[in-house]
């Protein structure tokens, strides 16, 4: 007999080689039915794999995120299947499960794969998905795992990166695989899948390798579920940065300049702006100095960072200048300046925390193929800020900026978040630079300041930067996608290599603690997410647009400027819709950019100096005169911004 021990503490014994499935319909035969996955000691365990000694068992159903895992990645080989019955002759490389759904990338050689192949795919899916063929994992020697993909040069280029005893297959049905496991019991629990896309990628995303298909797919263990995720796709759809960017003439792109390299238009730099002003408004008062550092630095200066070493190639190409040697790079970091920055002068204990804030645009080569929008560009403004401070103050400093952080998602209505706890990979230590002994105080000091602000953590190892343990903060949007907004990290390291100082108490020479951090992130990546998550509905405060005026004919178009012009005065952003259409058309057009409120201008509204107010959705707020209608907007405004403090 061994002793299983669950998540909740309870011990089960139960006999030498039993199964986790096994231990599951033990527990109850509804959890059994719905287990899709198995953690022993915390390592993915096949569910119908033997135990053998005492363990810690953790089940895993669709309600988890390693279930889900687990059923996409066996998804994934039924796409390989099924790919592989219609074209005998392709060439399967990987196919692992992503944050909704699953890819396989294949060698198709001369034969394609579009969307007219898509329903096809699906249906044969869903035929080998109901022979619930059983996935059993089994190891395989280097040498005939070798021979067994002699055909194939992807799968023996990774082959050849393992050892014995490193290689297992993963049979199901007439079906195989190489594969590391963490599979579904069966194919049966697989009940419906869409095909959602098909694209060029490159093996091993490097552009210089041979050019792969890659397909996209997603399935569930219930045809109702796949029903709302495709209802919530179109929903995206409609909220895509990318199309509401252009609608609202926020931003745009232009080969000429540059893949990557966005425009913004003067809405969307309006729009910037704002955000900008709102992070410096509450960085004064927390006592950050702002900052501006140059758009190219010395590659010296990457290379004492160290950035060179990690990030180097994914850097444009050094700038040479006509004296020997002489090498810039465009800046992939603001860090390695705020460094030089804080060393101008001797430094006391009394002088720290230093805190430099930057908005400072950065450069990094991104291939083409994963560019995206303002999502994933090449050129990008970090809201960055490095604070300077004593050990002892890196707590407090941390929390301060835990603060700030929240204050700014509140604002901007993003409520459901997690804050992920970035530590090392503990069995790749050379990933990272800096002493164990300071990375163990940086993450215990990262822990302890979420606990203390109650934050919701989660814990992911091997996600920490190279130089030291960070706070992720994850934000869900309104429809539910999560995306990594907002960042701070504890570094020990740069002010080694920096070789930064400041004068303790003792009289004694002391190294400073860098806390890196970036509310926003990137500005790009946040005005997107922020488009997206608001369908372009932006807060009061914020949007381009407050107010249009909708002058009836030709003859009120005075009068709509005079308005205007009041509202100013006012600090409200208006402008007058002069175009000679009927008024039913320019609301409705008022109603497609999203502008808050419309002010409707006729005959009476012009002798009683009085204007007709309507809300973007439809909402009639009556006549009012211009004094009180403004009142109003300050008082809305003034209260949404009151609240967020």
């Amino acid at each position: 007999m061994i002793k299983i021990t669950l998540p909740d503490g309870a011990v089960k014994e139960v006999e030498k080689g039993t199964s986790a499935l096994q231990v599951a319909e033990s527990i109850s035969s509804g959890l059994a039915r719905n287990v899709l996955s198995a953690s022993v000691n915390g390592k993915t365990v096949e569910v119908n794999d033997p135990i053998t000694e005492d363990a810690t068992l953790t089940l895993y159903t669709w309600n988890d995120k390693e279930g889900k895992t687990a059923f996409w990645h066996s998804s994934a080989h039924v796409l390989a299947q099924a790919i592989e019955f219609f074209h005998p002759n392709v060439k399967l490389t990987i196919g692992p499960a992503i944050e909704n759904g699953f890819y396989y990338d294949v060698d198709l050689n001369d034969e394609t794969i579009s969307e007219k192949d898509f329903k096809q795919i699906e249906d044969k899916m869903l035929e080998f998905a109901r022979e619930k063929a059983e996935f059993k994992l089994r190891e395989v020697s280097k040498a005939d795992a070798l021979e067994f993909y002699k055909d194939n040069e992807y799968k023996t280029e990774l082959i050849q990166n393992l050892n014995d005893g490193e290689i297992t297959f993963c049979d199901h049905s007439n079906f195989t695989d190489l594969c590391r496991g963490g599979h579904i019991p069966n194919t049966g629990f697989i009940k419906a899948v869409k095909i959602l896309n098909a694209s060029g990628s490159y093996w091993r995303g490097d552009e210089k390798n041979p050019q792969l298909t890659r397909i996209y797919g997603i399935s569930f263990p219930k045809q109702k579920e796949l029903t709302e995720y495709l209802e919530l796709l179109e929903q995206a759809k409609q909220r895509d940065h990318r199309k509401l960017g252009k609608e609202l003439e926020l931003f745009t792109f232009s080969q000429k300049v540059g893949q990557g390299l966005p425009l913004w238009l003067p809405k969307g730099a309006a729009l910037r702006e704002r955000l900008e002003n709102f992070l410096k408004k509450a960085q004064r008062k927390t006592g950050y100095e702002q900052v501006i550092s140059p758009h190219i630095g010395g590659k010296e200066l990457y290379v004492t960072s160290g950035h060179y070493a990690k990030y180097g190639e994914d850097s444009f190409q050094p700038i040479h200048t006509p004296n020997d040697g002489e090498e810039f790079l465009l800046k992939p970091m603001n860090c390695p300046h705020h460094c030089e920055m804080y060393k101008y002068k001797p430094r006391s204990y009394k002088d720290l925390p230093v805190r430099y804030a930057e908005f400072g645009t950065v450069y990094r080569y991104e291939q083409s193929g994963e560019l995206h929008g303002l999502t994933r560009v090449r050129s990008f403004t970090q809201d960055d800020a490095h604070i300077f401070c004593r050990p002892d103050q890196v707590k407090e400093e941390f929390k301060n900026v835990i603060d700030l952080v929240l204050y700014i998602f509140k604002a901007l209505d993003f409520k459901d978040y997690t804050a992920q706890v970035s530590l090392r990979d503990p069995d790749n230590p050379d990933k990272y630079i800096g002493s164990d002994e300071n990375w163990a105080i940086a993450e215990q000091a990262i822990i302890e300041a979420s606990d203390e602000k109650g934050l919701n953590t989660v814990v992911e190892y091997g996600e920490a930067a190279f130089y030291g343990p960070k706070l992720d903060f994850m934000v869900k949007d309104a429809l539910g996608r999560s995306w990594q907004l907002g960042t701070i990290q504890v570094d020990y390291t740069l002010p080694e290599r920096f070789e930064l100082e400041y004068k303790g108490s003792d009289n004694e020479l002391h190294r400073p603690v860098m806390i890196h951090r970036a509310p926003f992130g990137s500005m790009e990546r946040f005005v997107a997410v922020l488009i997206e998550h608001s369908g372009g509905n932006f807060p009061l405060w914020l949007t381009p647009d407050q107010v249009i005026i909708l002058p009836i004919s030709e003859k009120h178009e005075e009068y709509a400027k005079k308005v205007s012009k009041l509202l100013e005065n006012y600090d409200i952003r208006a402008l007058v819709d002069e175009r000679n259409e009927k008024t039913g058309r320019k609301i409705r057009d008022a109603e497609v950019n999203k502008i808050p409120l419309m002010l409707i201008v006729g005959d009476s509204e012009a002798e009683e100096n009085t204007v007709s107010v309507r809300k973007h959705g439809g909402e009639d707020l009556g006549k009012m005169s211009i004094e009180n209608f403004a009142d109003l907007i300050n008082k809305q405004i003034s209260e949404s911004l009151e609240e967020i403090k």
